[in-house]
């Protein structure tokens, strides 16, 4: 089996939920808190390739910095959201779990299981 990693805030409920599915399973996996080893654009570009999704499928909506930057009502290219998302990661969706070629953006956290299909 591939190696796992969760990118995740450790604060995070529903990362703590994906790391005890893991964990129930018996599958080890590496944490990542991405506030403190932050994502670089290559790496989000690399996992947003993987889960399929573009960078505004990562954007967290709830979150007050998104309504700050108004990002509902603007038109930002795919690299402008991917240098937001790497420059404030309170807008990142979480945890993001990687395993190999595929990676999902475990919301709600059973998404995890998709990994193993």
């Amino acid at each position: 089996m591939d190696k796992i990693t969760v990118y995740e805030k450790h604060s995070c409920t529903t990362c703590r939920a994906v790391s005890n599915i893991l964990f129930q399973k018996g599958i080890p996996y590496e944490q990542i808190d991405y506030y403190v080893y932050p994502f670089t654009k290559v790496k989000l570009k690399n996992l947003l390739k993987k889960m399929n999704i573009p960078a505004s499928g990562l954007l967290r909506k709830t979150d007050k910095m998104y309504k700050q930057l108004d990002l509902a009502h603007k038109n930002y290219t795919e690299d402008d959201i991917i240098e937001l998302l790497v420059l404030e990661p309170d807008l990142i969706q979480r945890p993001i779990v990687e395993m190999g070629s595929k990676a999902v953006l475990a919301r709600p956290a059973e998404r995890v299981n998709l990994l193993f299909e």
